[in-house]
């Protein structure tokens, strides 16, 4: 089968690709479809993040481990779509570029049969031009998630040599 899917670039203007991959082939191959559809060299880090219906970020699956121990983190070469994307878990954040933040929302919008003479991956459609930059995010928190009541009003009072170097 075959996934058509829609990735928005989280900016203001709309700037989107659409693309057709096959529904056996790597979170990787979709991650270089991405890069190629929306013209990046591919050669910057990058992770998808699992995520529910109101776009929450939640399990990542990156495109290496660069984690000292060798951790649990899920890689991209080691995950087929069909195992992340359905048509009950649509939903994916995908960050390319951890200096720049580049920031898409990928979804799922069809399954399809596979054409005979087709090649895949394939771009679709393509809507608006990637700026030269990324787009500047606003990073906002519940007030509710902060203690400030607990704040450092004395330094003083804390236990350190300031001339520690």
């Amino acid at each position: 089968m075959i996934y058509k899917i829609r990735i928005i670039l989280d900016a203001e203007e709309d700037i989107f690709r659409d693309i057709e991959i096959e529904e056996s082939n790597s979170m990787e191959d979709l991650h270089n479809a991405i890069t190629q559809a929306f013209g990046f060299l591919g050669n910057e880090m990058a992770s998808f993040y699992t995520c529910d219906e109101e776009w929450k970020q939640d399990e990542e699956i990156a495109l290496f481990d660069m984690s000292e121990s060798g951790s649990d983190v899920r890689l991209m070469n080691e995950i087929l779509l069909q195992e992340i994307i359905t048509e009950h878990s649509p939903k994916l954040i995908y960050v390319y570029d951890f200096l720049s933040m580049w920031t898409f929302f990928v979804e799922l919008a069809d399954i399809v049969e596979k054409e005979d003479g087709q090649s895949y991956p394939n771009t679709l459609f393509s809507f608006g031009e990637v700026p030269d930059s990324p787009p500047e995010k606003k990073f906002e928190a519940d007030e509710n998630e902060f203690d400030f009541d607990n704040t450092l009003d004395n330094y003083e009072d804390l236990d350190f040599d300031e001339n520690w170097n």
